[in-house]
């Protein structure tokens, strides 16, 4: 009986969080209303934002600076990660404590030195300007990541690819990268959150138009068309739908990795 409450509670709770999302598309296939109030289904408003806005931009553009962020993000957290995981000395408690206090700085108070200093140096107002401190934003939590599912990798697999000759970034490939496939997944979905919802970095740095993310892009569309929720809602639904689908298609790899079968 208890399980049951605890379903229909989850149920609402879930079904409540996700009404915003489900108004969002709805009212993206709407148009005008007829003379007797019911509104008419259409697909007319994603087809007004593929052809009379650079959504096709504003969509390269936060996939470009997404998948760099992704990329080196997971790269650099799987690598800092294991010297926090296998290291027990002042240095690895020292580099711990350094990226805990980098990540505790509220955004806002470092956006605009960042700024300036970029501006001296040529990346204000460019994609890998933004991508760089996504990257450095992300960098500690993915390391944090990483190291926490390298701890639940026995010590002794690595011994023993050492006893049969492996070096050790032979064995950290081999056997602790091979291993680790979810605590990967886990670090690139929160890299590619990290840099598809950003808002307050990218506004701050992007002032071309033609290097806005999505949402910028989308919020300077949202100025421009105030009065016109149709086709607000289908760029909304267009910034939805890669996190939709990555989710979609990485969450059954989460069950796939782990140590079972590496004593083999």
């Amino acid at each position: 009986m208890r399980g049951w409450i605890t379903f229909a509670v989850m149920s609402v709770v879930t079904l409540i969080l996700l009404a915003p999302i489900f108004n969002i598309v709805i009212l993206s296939f709407q148009g005008p209303q007829t003379l007797s109030g019911d509104p008419v289904w259409t697909v007319d408003n994603f087809v007004e934002i593929f052809t009379q806005t650079p959504v096709l931009t504003y969509l390269t553009n936060s996939l470009l600076v997404t998948l760099g962020t992704t990329v080196f993000g997971v790269v650099i957290g799987a690598l800092a990660g294991y010297p926090l995981s296998r290291l027990r000395n002042r240095f690895a408690r020292g580099y711990s404590l350094t990226l805990f206090v980098v990540q505790g700085l509220p955004v806002i108070v470092i956006v605009i030195p960042l700024f300036v200093v970029f501006a001296a140096i040529g990346l204000a107002d460019t994609l890998s300007g933004v991508a760089i401190i996504f990257i450095a934003g992300s960098m500690a939590v993915t390391c944090w990541m990483m190291a926490s599912y390298y701890d639940s990798i026995p010590y002794e697999l690595e011994e023993a690819a050492w006893v049969d000759g492996a070096s050790v970034f032979g064995a950290f490939v081999r056997i602790v990268l091979r291993n680790s496939y979810p605590g990967i997944l886990s670090a690139a979905i929160f890299s590619f959150l990290v840099a598809w919802n950003d808002y307050l970095v990218a506004v701050v740095f992007l002032r071309s138009e033609s290097n806005f993310t999505l949402p910028i892009g989308l919020q300077y569309f949202f100025q421009q068309n105030s009065t016109d929720w149709g086709p607000v809602m289908a760029m909304s639904v267009v910034m939805l739908l890669p996190p939709v689908i990555i989710f979609a298609t990485l969450n059954r790899y989460f069950s796939i990795g782990g140590i079972g079968g590496a004593i083999k």
